[in-house]
């Protein structure tokens, strides 16, 4: 495989959801810088009209947003892209809640703070899932 395929490969498109803008910023810098793209959207509602117009290999949510739930967002992003994984974000104390997320359909969840390249690894486990352009079968691994 030639580098510049290896680099298109191992490129993500990812939507990160979170209320928290600062967060954001510092994150998809450092994302970047690992061949992950991101868009950004600081709320719920946001990240459905984003979702509506763009397709992505995964997407980051924030369990709780000032706007909306991040659960009642992940049943939307489930609807709209039902084979886009979706990793949840959670503080201390709402795992339950994160656990409820794995329940309607979410890829994981993790614990905010979380180390960058725990969430990294994540969100590569997650695409290496997906099946590529969503279309045709392919055997289980």
């Amino acid at each position: 495989m030639s580098e510049r395929a290896k680099d298109q490969s191992e490129h993500v498109n990812l939507l990160l959801v979170d209320d928290e803008a600062g967060y954001v910023k510092v994150l998809a810098k450092r994302m970047a810088k690992r061949n992950i793209e991101v868009t950004a959207a600081l709320s719920g509602s946001e990240a459905i009209r984003v979702l509506r117009s763009h397709s992505f290999d995964a997407a980051v949510l924030d369990l709780k947003m000032e706007d909306m739930d991040g659960i009642e967002v992940l049943k939307i992003f489930k609807i709209m892209d039902p084979k886009m994984p979706v990793i949840m974000l959670t503080g201390h104390g709402s795992e339950t809640a994160a656990r409820e997320g794995i329940e309607f359909g979410a890829y994981d969840y993790l614990t905010k703070p979380c180390d960058l390249m725990e969430l990294v690894e994540k969100i590569r486990e997650a695409c290496g899932k997906k099946e590529p352009g969503g279309s045709g079968s392919h055997a289980l691994d």
